[in-house]
């Protein structure tokens, strides 16, 4: 009984997490039919804005690399089951992105607009494929162990958990960071960029680039010389750059 309550808990936070995933991406793209999106939502003057807006992402980036840390999650299994330690995790995630976005305030000001009407579809194509991108690969590292299902799965089953096992399918042949590449890219493919979606997209785009780094000084703790060989290979971010020697 109590292997399935972690399972249903587990599912919902899963679910929570897709359902905020999707309103991400409406929010993003600036769909008119958006309750709020990055171009619509609470009215401020821009410098009171600008500092909300500013502490909206650093409360995003901090609960996202903190929870993430290795000493972080060892204190919460002293709260919570471990088989939803992850579980957890994702939901503290979709709700604190979830509040980012209801209290964003768009900034007036347009910075580019795209008129011809083959390349505005041009760049939708490509944010598409950045949010594709994403998706495609939190399955090719293990999509219900990132998201906190397999966990409680195999507490029902009474199954150990594996050794971690490295691989490089795919994307991460070609770019260390694949699923964080294609957020970059569903950032700033914009037809219509307004000043606010830049100060989004250059907030985020600095998180990634902290939370990467803070993710590879785990992996290369997890993995060793494994992992150390992996980055001397293949580019950070984009493929042949950002090696370390």
């Amino acid at each position: 009984m109590r292997a399935t309550i972690y399972l249903v808990f587990a599912t919902l936070c899963y679910f929570a997490f897709f359902a905020v995933f999707l309103y991400f991406v409406g929010f993003l793209a600036g769909l008119p039919f958006m309750p709020g999106h990055i171009d619509k939502g609470p009215v401020a003057s821009p410098g009171v804005a600008i500092l909300i807006d500013l502490a909206l992402v650093a409360m995003f980036g901090i609960q996202h690399s903190v929870m993430a840390r290795k000493p972080f999650k060892q204190a919460l299994t002293r709260v919570v089951p471990q088989p939803l330690e992850r579980s957890v995790y994702v939901l503290a995630s979709s709700l604190v992105l979830l509040a980012v976005m209801l209290l964003w305030h768009p900034l007036p000001g347009v910075v580019w607009q795209i008129e011809a009407q083959g390349l505005r579809m041009t760049v939708w194509g490509i944010f598409v494929f950045g949010i594709s991108m994403v998706f495609l690969s939190t399955w090719l590292i293990d999509h219900f162990e990132l998201f906190g299902l397999s966990q409680p799965w195999r507490e029902m089953r009474r199954k150990p958990a594996q050794p971690p096992r490295f691989r490089t399918p795919l994307f991460y042949r070609f770019v260390r960071h694949p699923l964080y590449l294609g957020f970059l890219i569903a950032l700033w493919a914009a037809p219509t960029m307004s000043a606010g979606h830049v100060l989004f997209a250059f907030g985020m785009t600095a998180y990634i680039f902290i939370g990467a780094r803070l993710e590879e000084r785990d992996l290369a703790g997890q993995f060793g010389e494994t992992y150390r060989q992996y980055q001397r290979e293949v580019g950070f971010l984009v493929h042949g750059a950002g090696r370390r020697g």
